[in-house]
C-alpha cells in the first residue's frame, strides 16, 4: 500500500506580502474566502465576483507596498492557501488592524495562521504601529481560541456585525 502523502505544514508555504503579479490568484482566494466564511468578510461571493480584473490588480498594487494597509498571502506555489490583511487605525495610530484572515480548510491546524499573523505583526512594527486588534464574530469559538493561542486577549468591547446587525463582534489586541 503506498503511503498518504504528509499534510501540509506552514513550513511547505512562504509568507510575504502581496506583489502586482498575485492579482488574478488573489481574486481566487478571495471568492474561495467569501464561500467558505461568508461572515468573517464583508462582501459576498456574487459582489467579488462581479468585480472586474482591473479592480482586483489595482487593489493588490495598492496594498503591496506602504505603511498605511498591507495584505500577506500563503504561497506554496500554484494557488493561495492563505491571507492577513492590517491597516492603520484612523483612530490610534500605534495600532494596526488586522483583517480578512483566511486559510483554506486543508491548511489549518498546520502553524500557517500564526505566520501569517507574524507577517502583519512584523509590517505594524516596521511602520511604527506596536499594537495589533482583530474582531471576532461571537459565538466563533474556534477562532477565537485560534487568536488566544497566538497571544491576542479579549478586550471585553462588543461592536455591531458590519454587514449583519443581528451579530456582535468581540475585539481583541496584542503586541505586534
Amino acid at each position: 500500500m503506498t503511503p498518504l502523502p504528509a499534510p501540509p505544514d506552514a513550513r511547505t508555504a512562504t509568507v510575504r506580502r502581496v506583489r502586482p503579479a498575485d492579482a488574478a490568484r488573489m481574486r481566487a482566494l478571495r471568492l474561495e474566502m467569501l464561500a467558505d466564511s461568508p461572515l468573517a468578510f464583508l462582501e459576498t461571493v456574487a459582489q467579488a465576483a462581479a468585480r472586474p480584473h482591473a479592480d482586483y490588480a489595482a487593489r493588490i498594487a495598492h496594498v503591496s507596498e506602504g505603511c498605511q494597509t498591507a495584505q500577506f498571502v500563503a504561497d506554496p506555489g500554484g494557488r493561495l492557501v492563505g491571507h492577513a490583511g492590517g491597516t492603520v487605525s484612523p483612530d490610534e495610530p500605534g495600532l494596526t488592524v488586522v483583517y480578512a484572515v483566511y486559510v483554506t480548510p486543508a491548511w489549518r491546524g498546520r502553524g500557517l495562521l500564526g505566520v501569517l499573523i507574524d507577517g502583519v505583526a512584523a509590517w505594524s512594527r516596521a511602520c511604527g504601529r506596536p499594537e495589533l486588534m482583530l474582531e471576532v464574530v461571537v459565538g466563533n469559538d474556534r477562532a477565537y481560541r485560534a487568536y488566544q493561542r497566538l497571544g491576542f486577549t479579549d478586550t471585553g468591547v462588543r461592536v455591531p456585525h458590519p454587514t449583519v446587525p443581528a451579530l456582535r463582534e468581540l475585539q481583541m489586541r496584542r503586541p505586534a
